[in-house]
């Protein structure tokens, strides 16, 4: 039983990881259309790239890594995937500008290889840092699974029973502000 509940984490980390690379694929060529043809700034480019992908990925996630959870109203799970994109948004752009500080102000264009290696340096290590944001979010606040994972990752005689992971549940703050969003859901939405 605790393999099977493990082996299913694990196979969650393998979508979202998969999801993730194309995102990113998308988000990198993106990024590097802008900067290395257009020669375009690469904060304003990375913002751009980034929010094109953030599109592909919100589908996809929704999709294919985490199931909709009765206990919330869609448009909170919106509203979660929109605030988790913009704190990762905001991450993104401060290691993009960070990977080319102290370069000359129109280094874009004056050492534009330069700036294009600093920038796609930077953009490998945003993506990392902004997948592992992600995932916590999401798996946090929008899994239908989350009371449940911690629980697989206990051993033996300290795995809660039915009854004990519904009580967490409960109390979970990912519930509540699920229950609130239902119940605050304006008539004729769903």
């Amino acid at each position: 039983m605790y393999t099977v509940r493990v082996r299913k984490l694990i196979e969650q980390i393998l979508k979202f990881g998969i999801v993730g690379i194309i995102a990113f694929l998308i988000d990198w060529g993106i990024l590097n259309l802008l900067v290395g043809v257009f020669h375009m700034h690469n904060v304003i480019a990375a913002t751009i790239s980034f929010l094109i992908s953030l599109v592909f990925n919100y589908f996809a996630s929704m999709k294919y890594v985490f199931r909709h959870r009765p206990d919330m109203a869609r448009w909170m799970e919106m509203a979660i995937f929109l605030f988790s994109a913009v704190v990762g948004l905001f991450i993104n752009m401060v290691i993009i500008w960070l990977s080319t500080y102290g370069m000359n102000k129109d280094a874009y264009i004056s050492q534009h290889a330069m700036y294009l290696l600093r920038t796609n340096i930077g953009k490998l290590i945003s993506a990392v840092v902004v997948a592992i944001w992600n995932f916590i979010i999401r798996k946090w606040l929008l899994d239908d699974t989350h009371t449940n994972a911690m629980n697989r990752l206990r051993r033996g005689d300290h795995i809660l029973s039915e009854e004990e992971l519904e009580a967490k549940w409960e109390r979970s703050f990912s519930h509540r502000l699920g229950m609130w969003s239902i119940e605050h859901t304006p008539k004729g939405w769903k």
